[in-house]
């Protein structure tokens, strides 16, 4: 008998809890923003390939993020497969043959060996003029025009932590194991892209994302996540719009909006 009313007990704490969690959590917002300096229009036979920004200091974008940038815009991650067989000793194609692809994609690390040491974190290009002095030395421009790649996007920004707070208690006893309690944390994914057009020698321009979202862990008997997808959102609404970018696509674009989860 006791055993029950402890589990009604830890029931209706978990309901009184449970609408407020899902309101906190229920609202993400995603703001998408392009700058435009000159007309793209990539063909189906050229590539990009998606670089994370040099950073002498500091984290850089995750690997991960940018395997679902090139998933989004291509159907596959380039990059992370032509590793993967390099490590395994297996003939690769260093990018992606897909016949009805808008563009294709060249594997990042396999393009940053190639013109080594130009896109070193302390030799890379960081400005216009930089990469202006990148394309003018011996070889890099018949390089790249051997490798296909049209463009370079330059990929800055993380996923963190910006807030958070509560607890959760989990304990078992003679009425049963079970958590209560309540749990919440906020995150921000903010990215920007940088287009570098190879062939003008000029930056094309530049997209930014903002995607913000709150995720609660209710603790009612089972901790119960409700995670705001705020990564998957970034990478969905940037990969987008980068592809309506290339394609000659994309105008000047601000779009600021509430989704609930």
């Amino acid at each position: 008998m006791n055993s029950g009313v402890t589990v009604s007990a830890r029931l209706a704490m978990a309901i009184a809890t449970l609408t407020p969690a899902l309101l906190m959590s229920g609202c993400m917002t995603a703001k998408i923003e392009e700058m435009r300096e000159a007309p793209t229009q990539i063909s189906s036979h050229e590539a990009i390939v998606l670089l994370a920004k040099p950073h002498l200091e500091g984290t850089g974008t995750e690997d991960k993020f940018l395997d679902c940038l090139e998933r989004e815009l291509v159907g596959e991650t380039v990059s992370a497969s032509v590793a993967e067989r390099q490590r395994a000793g297996k003939a690769f194609e260093p990018r992606s043959n897909l016949a009805k692809g808008p563009f294709q994609i060249y594997a990042d690390h396999y393009f940053v060996d190639a013109l080594y040491p130009w896109l070193e974190p302390s030799t890379a290009p960081a400005n216009a003029q930089g990469f202006t002095t990148f394309l003018a030395r011996p070889g890099v421009s018949e390089r790249v025009a051997e490798m296909g790649v049209r463009y370079i996007v330059w990929v800055d920004g993380v996923t963190q932590k910006t807030d958070g707070g509560g607890s959760i208690a989990c304990a078992a006893g003679p009425g049963g194991a079970g958590c209560l309690g309540l749990g919440w944390w906020e995150k921000s994914s903010d990215y920007e892209a940088t287009v570098w057009d190879l062939r003008q020698g000029i930056s094309a321009g530049s997209l930014t994302t903002d995607v913000k979202g709150t995720s609660v862990m209710i603790g009612a008997i089972a901790p119960i996540p409700l995670i705001a997808p705020v990564q998957s959102t970034a990478c969905d609404r940037l990969a987008g719009q980068l592809k309506q970018f290339l394609l000659g696509s994309g105008d000047e674009e601000t779009a600021a909006v509430s989704h609930p989860q």
